[in-house]
């Protein structure tokens, strides 16, 4: 049994791959090729933005995102500690101050209830009214930006964290780099907040055959800048450099895999909903496993389905007889952002974001993909209920 399988899914768009894979290698183009640009244009179209910026990773998304708003040193962005690194470390990359959040109990997303506290303490400079991060020189932060993440697939909730922002006058990036393709009433994920940032990292619900990324804007200053930032700055031409930017290209190669995958993404996108329907059909009257949570007017795109078990140690029990039935698992994430050794400086301390300390330590996640069968969902669910 596969945790994600690619197999499958490259026999069914095996002549397309190949087709799409020799054109590039025909023409020859393969840094910024004609298939980018078609990339772009179709995925503008499917989440109803403006400009879709294609780059090399999702990390390279959340990166050219703040630097397109000038992120420095001294600016304080507000997140998530439950969620994987790339999120935060894009901001401590450019000097600037994670200042972390916890997350809501139900949906693992960013809890706005704190997220309005912590910027009250930051503003104030009180820690008594939220945790705040220690910084070396003690000098107030500015305050910049959120980055919500879209856990799991499942949108975070951004009519209140846009609400909050607009009072505040924060910009929002929204990290969608496991919802492409999730949807809030009428609105796909990537088109959320000011910049929508996502990842075609192998295993997410559309990927490449490598890394790679896309920025979503409607706002046209910060999408030209944001096509600079990803060829070095470039202004008129490749050896006329405007600003500082990075080598943040998406391969030709790339974009020509991701075509013939999005054929059929919108397929693929409905089955993920009846897996993840399957799931807690079994799982639902399980009393010692929580199913996960999505809010009415959401749809998530099931990046992963992740259980909630009573206790760190009934989830090793869990693990242990799922491994022994040969069943893949994995633990989406172990330790948050807080209690990492990149963290440290900022001298949070356990305690700090209790939902997440407590989610980190039950949650574990489930094989999920298009093609898993209703005969192995079952087998599934019966090793866990014999648990």
């Amino acid at each position: 049994m596969e945790f994600i399988d690619l197999k499958t899914q490259q026999l069914k768009i095996e002549s397309a791959l190949n087709s799409n894979i020799q054109k590039v290698l025909n023409h020859g183009s393969y840094i910024m090729g004609p298939e980018v640009k078609q990339l772009e244009a179709k995925l503008e179209a499917y989440t109803g933005t403006k400009h879709a910026i294609s780059c090399a990773s999702g990390t390279d998304a959340l990166l050219m995102a703040l630097m397109a708003y000038g992120v420095k040193p001294g600016d304080a962005i507000f997140t998530t500690p439950f969620t994987f690194i790339a999120t935060a470390e894009v901001i401590s990359l450019l000097g600037a101050t994670p200042v972390f959040v916890d997350i809501d109990p139900k949906t693992y997303n960013i809890d706005p209830a704190k997220l309005a506290l912590a910027i009250k303490a930051l503003k104030n400079n009180d820690p008594s009214i939220y945790p705040l991060p220690i910084t070396s020189n003690q000098l107030p932060l500015t305050t910049r930006g959120i980055i919500p993440v879209d856990l799991f697939g499942l949108p975070a909730d951004y009519d209140a964290v846009s609400s909050i922002a607009k009072e505040h006058g924060l910009f929002v990036i929204e990290d969608a780099a496991q919802s492409f393709g999730a949807k809030h009433k009428d609105k796909m994920a990537c088109s959320f907040g000011d910049i929508g940032c996502t990842s075609f990292f192998p295993a997410k619900p559309l990927g490449c055959y490598g890394d790679g990324g896309m920025c979503f804007t409607n706002d046209d200053r910060l999408a030209e800048v944001m096509e600079s930032i990803r060829v070095h700055g470039k202004g008129g031409h490749k050896y006329d450099n405007v600003r500082i930017g990075i080598n943040g290209r998406l391969d030709t190669l790339q974009a020509a895999i991701l075509l013939a995958k999005f054929d059929i993404f919108p397929d693929e996108f409905e089955l993920r909903q009846a897996v993840a329907c399957r799931y807690t059909a079994h799982l639902a009257p399980h009393s010692s496993l929580l199913t996960p949570h999505v809010p009415e007017g959401y749809m998530s795109a099931w990046a992963q389905y992740s259980l909630l078990s009573e206790d760190e140690a009934h989830r090793t029990e869990l693990l242990k007889k799922l491994q022994d039935h040969k069943i893949p698992t994995a633990i989406y994430y172990p330790k948050p952002l807080h209690m990492q050794m990149a963290f440290e400086y900022l001298q949070y301390k356990t305690g700090d974001f209790p939902v997440s300390e407590d989610i980190a330590k039950r949650i574990f996640s489930l094989p999920m993909h298009p093609y898993l069968t209703e005969t192995e969902q079952t087998s599934i669910a019966n090793v866990l209920k014999d648990g």
